[in-house]
């Protein structure tokens, strides 16, 4: 775990999908709700960055694994929950980074803000 200059805990794609495979994180996804059906990763619970200072939290008592595209908005995301007194880290280098490294994903895949991902499924759950 890295931690930005404020002091913003930060994870690398590998380090956060072994922290959802060892389910001891819960894994939010902050990007709009059009970017989150093109492609998500499975079970990313939906909580956009302009909703998450006042958004019910799924399952705070463990940290919190916060994504978006390339790491931007979860790092605004993890200092807003830091300052609600939620443990939460954000993924360096985001949904692009998952996706290059060729793990799961899931949506719709239509195009709507350019998400630079791939895949087909089910949406996950919105919040």
């Amino acid at each position: 775990m890295r931690y930005d200059s404020p002091g913003t805990p930060r994870v690398t794609v590998t380090e956060a999908q072994r922290l959802l495979r060892d389910r001891t994180a819960a894994l939010i996804d902050v990007r709009e709700t059009d970017e989150f059906r093109a492609g998500h990763a499975p079970g990313a619970h939906h909580v956009p960055l302009s909703r998450i200072a006042t958004a019910p939290l799924p399952d705070t008592a463990r940290p919190l694994v916060l994504i978006c595209r390339s790491g931007n908005r979860s790092r605004q995301a993890a200092a807003l929950l830091a300052a609600r007194g939620v443990e939460a880290v954000d993924v360096i280098g985001g949904m692009r980074d998952w996706a290059a490294r060729g793990l799961p994903v899931e949506g719709t895949g239509l195009p709507g803000e350019d998400t630079g991902l791939p895949g087909e499924g089910t949406p996950g759950t919105v919040i």
